[in-house]
């Protein structure tokens, strides 16, 4: 019963706030101090009028929805399912859906302007050949003894399955060839050693004054109390290798290049099939 109140609530305060930001921003728009609302793209018009009071005109959630441009659930949604969302709305966060206020046309305009919130690059072409590039990956290459794509693959590195929509090939070559380059110090490598002389290398996922959790390269976590360390050493390299250069020839690494740059579209496409069965 307070459940089903609590829902109620949640939807009734939800449809307020986005209507009282549609009234909002449409009274900005006179405001000689900004641009006026139809001086900005179609798909951001939409947006500010119909998402941004309680999404943030910047995607990123507030106190009544979610974030939508940098959570990577809602990245990896395909344009079909976005689409689906916006007309019928998404009854168990409290959202609405806009169908009777929206068309087709609108819609594919708010989720052009929505991937560009998310970092969606506009697809260029890109030499290799995807489908050799996807046996580098779980193959030789060893790429999925750290990364996932698709659920497959390992947890010690980032998940790679939308990588590729919001990095340019040239960005991803960059990132395969010279790992250190602009390396986040969180992700450095960390070698501890324990009083008892056992060596362990990986990433820190989890630290504070007295204890540490580290992943090392074999996925395996360990919890481990400060004062049993005779030496934490962490160093500013990454994990991942640094010799992709000399070890895979050109045309391997522009086929991996193109596995990762088309495997979004190439799942979306998959989700859109299965829809159509």
């Amino acid at each position: 019963m307070h459940r089903s109140v609590f829902r109620t609530r949640q939807l009734f305060w939800t449809l307020i706030s986005c209507f009282m930001s549609f009234c909002q921003l449409s009274g900005q728009g006179q405001a000689q101090s900004k641009p006026a609302l139809s001086e900005a793209p179609a798909g951001q018009q939409l947006f500010s009028s119909t998402c941004a009071g309680c999404h943030g005109l910047d995607g990123r959630g507030g106190e009544h929805a979610a974030n939508i441009a940098t959570n990577n659930s809602v990245q990896r949604l395909s344009d079909r399912d976005l689409a689906r969302i916006v007309r019928n709305g998404f009854p168990a966060s409290g959202m609405p859906g806009f169908a009777s206020r929206l068309d087709n046309g609108q819609i594919d305009a708010l989720i052009k302007y929505l991937r560009s919130l998310q970092g969606q690059r506009e697809t260029v072409p890109v030499p290799g050949d995807p489908t050799h590039g996807r046996t580098l990956f779980f193959g030789n290459a060893r790429c999925s003894e750290c990364h996932m794509v698709d659920g497959e693959g390992g947890f010690l590195g980032a998940d790679l399955s939308g990588y590729g929509k919001t990095h340019s090939p040239a960005g991803i070559r960059d990132a395969i060839l010279n790992p250190n380059k602009n390396l986040d110090p969180s992700r450095g490598t960390v070698v501890v050693v324990t009083r008892a002389g056992k060596k362990l290398t990986g990433l820190v996922r989890n630290e504070d004054n007295f204890s540490l959790q580290l992943q090392t390269e074999d996925g395996d976590f360990h919890l481990l109390n400060k004062s049993e360390l005779a030496q934490i050493d962490r160093q500013a390299r990454s994990i991942m290798p640094t010799d992709y250069g000399s070890r895979l020839a050109k045309t391997d690494l522009d086929d991996l290049i193109s596995f990762l740059v088309r495997t979004f579209g190439t799942q979306a496409a998959r989700t859109e099939e299965d829809d159509d069965q």
